[in-house]
């Protein structure tokens, strides 16, 4: 499925987050990309919206995709007599607007390997599109899919075979799944804070290497394609890496006597 639109997304954030301040519930977008995230925050810009001010057409608004850094995620506006503490608590009492699903083998001793790509294979070729379907996260012989929750229900009742492999699938609470990426700090001191000299000090490469692979389009960062080594992350933004990986860059902790910057990145291993 494509990604929506700037125009589309723009009318239909609105939209839910009138909805939400009129009526008093809770409203929800489908899942976003990492790019339609991006989006939403350059359309509150444009609005006048500062970025500490999490509130949008009257509704306050929480970034949610089951669990603390969740690369894909839903914008959830909030009625009036709901912070975004007492959201986080209800969601994991009782989810409402998301939930996750637990695949297993039926009998681990003759599963095979499953891939990320397998489990979104397995979801695709249900008929499922890809906004209903949040971070697939997975470890040995296991996985945890954040979902709607239609589309949970769906699978806990349809989903039993993954290419070879039987399997199971469990409707649980986001609060019950224990897949969790895992990340390797790297810390470091560069001149700026210049995609080119980040990629060089995460990838251990020189400038010259960084730019090169910036020029042939396989650097991306918070979905997008990087157009230029002179672009300055901020703090939150993911950059994808095409042969490399992926990192989250938690920006600078501090500055040197000579005026370099110490700064932190998350790398996925």
């Amino acid at each position: 499925m494509e990604e929506k639109s700037r125009d589309y997304l723009a009318g239909r954030l609105r939209d839910l987050a009138t909805r939400a301040y009129m009526n008093n519930f809770v409203t929800a977008t489908d899942f976003l990309s990492v790019s339609e995230l991006a989006t939403f925050h350059q359309i509150l810009s444009s609005d006048g919206v500062p970025a500490a001010v999490h509130e949008y057409c009257g509704a306050r608004y929480v970034i949610y995709g089951g669990y603390e850094d969740a690369e894909r995620a839903e914008v959830c506006f909030l009625p009036g007599y709901m912070d975004e503490e007492s959201f986080l608590l209800s969601e994991k009492s009782a989810p409402t607007v998301l939930n996750c699903v637990r695949i297993t083998p039926v009998n681990a001793k003759f599963s095979d390997e499953l891939t990320h790509r397998d489990y979104l294979g397995a979801l695709m070729n249900m008929g499922i599109e890809r906004d209903q379907i949040g971070d697939i996260l997975t470890d040995e012989h296991k996985a945890n899919v954040f979902a709607t929750p239609r589309v949970a229900a769906l699978m806990e009742k349809e989903l039993i075979r993954i290419k070879h492999t039987s399997v199971k699938c469990t409707v649980v609470s986001p609060s019950e799944c224990d897949i969790r990426p895992g990340f390797r700090e790297e810390t470091g001191s560069v001149a700026s804070e210049r995609i080119d000299a980040i990629l060089a000090l995460v990838y251990r490469l020189s400038r010259s290497e960084a730019q090169k692979l910036i020029e042939s389009e396989s650097v991306f960062i918070d979905g997008r394609t990087a157009c230029s080594g002179g672009y300055d992350l901020k703090a939150g933004s993911r950059v994808s890496v095409r042969g490399h990986g992926k990192f989250i860059y938690d920006g600078p902790e501090g500055t040197s006597r000579k005026g370099r910057l110490f700064v932190k990145v998350r790398v996925f291993i």
